[in-house]
C-alpha cells in the first residue's frame, strides 16, 4: 500500500526503501553534477532521469510549442522553455553550458551545429563538457541522416529476426531494447566512463550513442551463444531454448483467462515444475527431445488451463521451479517482495512508477517525483545566469523564452 501522511515528492511504496526528505540532494552519489538536457523522448529524458535520480541538477531546455509532451520521464528535473530560432536563445543555451559537466541533445546529425551549439563550439568555450549524443544510427554513416524509431534500429541489428513466435512474424519488444537498452542506459554508462576520465585528463568529450549500435550491443549474448552454445539455437525463431519454443521457457493461460511465466530450464526446476503440475516424467517426452516439444507444451498448456492463476500462484508458491504470475503494473506495485524492496513509489496521481535501480548501500538514489511544467523554472534560471528582471521580462516579449502559465 502507498505510505501515508507523506508528500508526493517522499511517497514510496512500503519496503526497504528509505524515505527521506527528497528536496534535498545530499549525500547522493551525482549531487554537484550540473546536467543540461535537450527536450526530446524517450532515450533522452529517461537519461536525464537517471541523472536526476541520483542526485545530478539536470535542467531540461524545452522548446515553446512542442508538438508532443516532453514530461514523461521528467521527474526531478527542472524547465526553461527556449526558443532556439532566436539568436538570443541560444545565447542562454550557450551560458547554461558554459559551467555545466554534461549535455544530452536527441537530434539528428548536423542539428546543433546548425543551431550554432555542436561541440566544436561548446567543447571551445567548456573543455571539462561531456557532450552525449543520443541518436539513432550514430554521428556518422551512410543512414546516420536517417528516420527510425526502435523497431527500425533493433530491425537493422539483426535482433529482430530472432524475436517473435514459430511460423509468425517478428515481433518488437515494444521500445524497450535500442530506446533505453541500447540507448538511454548505455549513454549513461558513456557519461560515466567519460567523467571518470576527465578526472584524470580534466577534459571532457563527445559520447556517441547510437541507438542501433546499442541494442546490438546489449544483445551481446545472442550473437555469441550461437556460435559458443549451439544446443541454445537448433531451429528457426521461435523453435529455440529461449524464443517461446521450449515448452519450460514459456507463458501459459489459465482458467480465468490470466498467464503463469514458466523458466524451468535446470534439472531440479523442471523436476519441480512437474511436480506443480502433477504430470508423472515417465507418461512425457524427455526434457531435452526437441522433436517432441510440441507435444510437452500442449501437455503443460492442458494443466495450467485446469486451474486459475492464483491457484497456480499457491502451488507454486511451495515449490523452487521458476513459475511466477504474469502480474499487471498494479498487481506489480502491491506484491509483497516487490514491496520489501521498495521497487515502486507513488507517482503523480497516486499512480506505481519504478523506484532507482540499482541501489546504492552508501549514497542511494533519493527521487523526487515532482513533474516540471514546461517553462515553470524559466525565470529562475535566467536570474541565475546573471539576467535582471527587465532583461527577462524583454526576452519573454520578443518571444525569445517561455514560461508556464499553469
Amino acid at each position: 500500500m502507498f505510505v501515508k501522511g507523506v508528500s508526493l515528492r517522499k511517497t514510496v511504496i512500503s519496503g526497504s526503501f528509505q524515505i527521506r526528505n527528497m528536496s534535498l540532494k545530499q549525500g547522493m552519489a551525482l549531487k554537484g553534477l550540473k546536467v543540461i538536457e535537450m527536450a526530446g523522448l524517450a532515450p533522452s529524458p529517461f537519461a536525464g532521469m537517471l541523472l536526476a535520480d541520483y542526485g545530478a541538477d539536470v535542467i531540461r531546455i524545452d522548446q515553446p510549442k512542442p508538438l508532443l509532451s516532453t514530461n514523461v520521464l521528467a521527474r526531478g528535473k527542472k524547465s526553461i522553455s527556449i526558443n532556439l530560432k532566436k539568436p538570443g536563445g541560444v545565447e542562454i543555451v550557450k551560458k547554461l553550458v558554459n559551467d555545466a559537466d554534461i549535455l544530452i541533445e536527441p537530434f539528428r546529425p548536423g542539428v546543433m551545429e546548425k543551431l550554432g551549439l555542436g561541440p566544436e563550439v561548446l567543447l571551445k568555450e567548456n573543455k571539462k563538457l561531456i557532450y552525449a549524443r543520443l541518436s539513432g544510427y550514430g554521428q556518422n554513416g551512410s543512414m546516420s541522416q536517417a528516420a527510425g524509431h526502435d523497431i527500425n534500429y533493433v530491425a537493422m541489428t539483426g535482433v529482430l529476426s530472432k524475436l517473435g513466435r514459430a511460423d509468425a512474424a517478428p515481433f518488437p519488444p515494444v521500445n524497450l531494447l535500442a530506446d533505453f537498452a541500447g540507448g538511454s542506459i548505455l549513454c549513461v554508462m558513456g557519461i560515466m566512463m567519460a567523467l571518470h576520465s576527465r578526472s584524470n585528463s580534466g577534459e571532457g568529450q563527445i559520447v556517441d550513442a547510437a541507438l542501433t549500435d546499442g541494442a546490438a550491443y546489449a544483445s551481446s549474448f545472442l550473437f555469441s551463444s550461437i556460435n559458443q552454445i549451439p544446443m541454445m539455437w537448433p531451429g528457426q525463431r521461435g523453435c529455440n531454448l529461449l524464443d517461446s519454443g521450449c515448452p519450460y521457457y514459456n507463458t501459459y493461460g489459465t482458467k480465468d483467462g490470466r498467464y503463469m511465466a514458466v523458466g524451468a530450464l535446470e534439472p531440479q526446476f523442471y523436476t519441480a515444475l512437474l511436480q506443480g503440475l502433477e504430470l508423472g516424467e515417465a507418461g512425457l517426452p524427455h526434457q531435452m527431445e526437441l522433436p517432441k516439444w510440441g507435444e510437452l507444451s500442449k501437455a503443460f498448456q492442458d494443466k495450467f488451463a485446469s486451474k486459475t492463476q492464483s491457484e497456480w500462484v499457491e502451488i507454486f508458491s511451495k515449490l523452487d521451479a521458476c513459475v511466477t504470475p504474469v502480474l499487471t503494473f498494479a498487481e506489480a506495485a502491491e506484491h509483497p517482495h516487490n514491496k520489501d524492496r521498495g521497487m515502486f513509489l507513488a507517482g503523480p496521481g497516486g499512480t506505481a512508477e519504478p523506484s532507482p535501480s540499482p541501489k546504492l548501500s552508501a549514497n542511494p538514489a533519493n527521487p523526487d517525483l515532482t513533474i516540471p511544467k514546461l517553462g515553470e523554472h524559466t525565470m529562475e534560471i535566467l536570474g541565475s545566469l546573471g539576467y535582471d528582471e527587465v532583461t527577462s521580462k524583454q526576452l519573454l516579449s520578443d518571444q525569445v523564452i517561455n514560461v508556464s502559465k499553469y
